[in-house]
C-alpha cells in the first residue's frame, strides 16, 4: 500500500470518530416531566426544554422575579405539556425576552428547581411576514 492511501484512510477513521463522539452531544427537546426523569438518572450533560413564559388570564407576563445579586433573575416557565417550572438564570435578563414567542433554556435540575446556563429566544417580529403598503 502506498503511503497516501494510509495517509487517507487515516484521515477517514479520525473524521468518523469525531462525528460520533459528538452524535452524544447531539440534543432533542424535551418537556419539564422527561427533564425531571433525566435529571434522576443521572444525566448532567445540558438538557434543552422549550415552552412560553407564564401568562395571566390578561395576556401579562407573570412570575419574573429579579435575584438579590439584581444581575440574575428567575421565572416561571410553560412546557408543551403545560407544565409550569420555575427557572433561575444566573446572569441578566436577555432582551427582547418579554417579547419572545418561544423560549428555549438549555440547563438542568438542581434538587426541583431548573438552572438554566442559557436561553435561547424566538421573537415573533422577526418571523413574521411584513405587508408592503403600495
Amino acid at each position: 500500500m502506498k503511503k497516501s492511501h494510509i495517509l487517507i484512510i487515516v484521515v477517514i477513521a479520525v473524521a468518523i470518530g469525531i462525528m460520533v463522539g459528538t452524535a452524544g452531544d447531539a440534543s432533542t427537546y424535551v418537556n419539564f416531566d422527561e427533564a425531571h426523569k433525566l435529571a434522576a438518572a443521572g444525566k448532567t450533560k445540558d438538557i434543552h426544554v422549550v415552552g412560553q413564559l407564564k401568562k395571566d388570564a390578561g395576556g401579562h407576563i407573570v412570575g419574573i422575579e429579579e435575584g438579590a445579586d439584581r444581575v440574575s433573575f428567575s421565572f416561571i416557565l410553560v412546557d408543551d405539556a403545560g407544565k409550569e417550572q420555575r427557572v433561575e438564570y444566573n446572569e441578566p435578563m436577555p432582551p427582547d425576552m418579554l417579547k419572545s414567542e418561544k423560549v428555549v433554556i438549555v440547563g438542568s435540575y438542581a434538587g426541583e428547581r431548573f438552572k438554566a446556563s442559557k436561553i435561547i429566544l424566538k421573537c415573533p417580529s422577526k418571523y413574521q411576514e411584513e405587508g408592503i403598503n403600495a
